[in-house]
């Protein structure tokens, strides 16, 4: 990583810790100095921020532009949003409580792995799996950092080759995915283009992928922010809250709502 390269952002209702560390994604580490580092399309990047900006090091502006804008889903009006959110009280207090997060627009094969290896699992061992997978068949970036492999390789390593992950019944599972989604079977662009209930199917197609699941891929790896992953959190929610679903003003992002809530909920139990 070239900590030469850097690019500063005033944050307008973004938090950038907060965001890498609210259950969906899992390559992001908080350093030592209170820094975040992690790689993501390849790429390593170590944030630094503050109160009104962030500091990005190791890209540049157009770079930035080009993926990170992007990745912290940053096009998007989450003012606006927050406002559509105001009425319904429950949601009003988790985003007063935890203001600043956005839906990470992941790279879709990462994704579906991820939360493959999520499955009644922990976040410390989801982010162990996941780091030991990209040590063992990724890129070396140097330093510590790995790219994450490509379902080509993934497919090509077979279970002997996977066997270091300690991922136990998960490892069919990983390596059934790389073999759809190498074969086509598994159709990436049909998923962008198709609605959320095709998609859904689409990726349950896959041995070990049901509708959470399928639903998380959608939200986190392909910016279908009206996607509903329902865990067991979003359980509780529901019953607790919601019992006839989620309130009217999340119509369209219930995605983006249910992070909030997830967030919260888990973090004030």
């Amino acid at each position: 990583m070239n900590e030469n390269k850097f690019y500063v952002l005033h944050k307008n209702n973004l938090n950038v810790s907060l965001s890498f560390d609210c259950g969906q994604a899992f390559r992001w580490e908080k350093k030592e100095d209170g820094s975040i580092h992690g790689v993501a399309f390849g790429r390593a990047l170590t944030v630094r921020e503050d109160d009104s900006t962030a500091t990005f090091i190791g890209t540049d502006e157009k770079e930035f532009n080009e993926i990170w804008r992007t990745y912290l889903d940053l096009d998007r009006d989450y003012g606006a949003l927050y406002k559509k959110f105001a009425p319904d009280k429950y949601l009003r207090q988790a985003v007063e409580a935890y203001p600043g997060i956005r839906i990470l627009r992941q790279e879709p094969w990462e994704t579906l792995c991820s939360f493959i290896i999520s499955q009644n699992n922990n976040i410390p061992r989801i982010k162990g799996i996941i780091s030991r997978l990209c040590e063992t068949l990724g890129d070396d970036l140097g330093v510590g950092d790995f790219t994450f492999p490509s379902p080509e390789k993934v497919l090509e390593a077979g279970a002997e080759g996977l066997a270091p992950l300690r991922a136990g019944f998960r490892v069919k599972y990983i390596l059934d995915a790389a073999k759809k989604v190498t074969n086509g079977e598994v159709d990436f662009d049909k998923i962008l283009a198709s609605d959320i209930e095709t998609g859904a199917e689409e990726l349950k197609k896959i041995k070990g992928v049901g509708d959470k699941v399928a639903a998380c891929v959608l939200l986190y790896g392909f910016g279908k922010v009206d996607a509903l992953p329902v865990d067991t959190w979003v359980k509780k929610i529901l019953a607790e809250t919601y019992p006839d679903g989620l309130p009217a003003c999340t119509e369209g992002v219930r995605g983006i709502a249910q992070q909030y809530l997830f967030h919260y909920r888990r973090n004030n139990e």
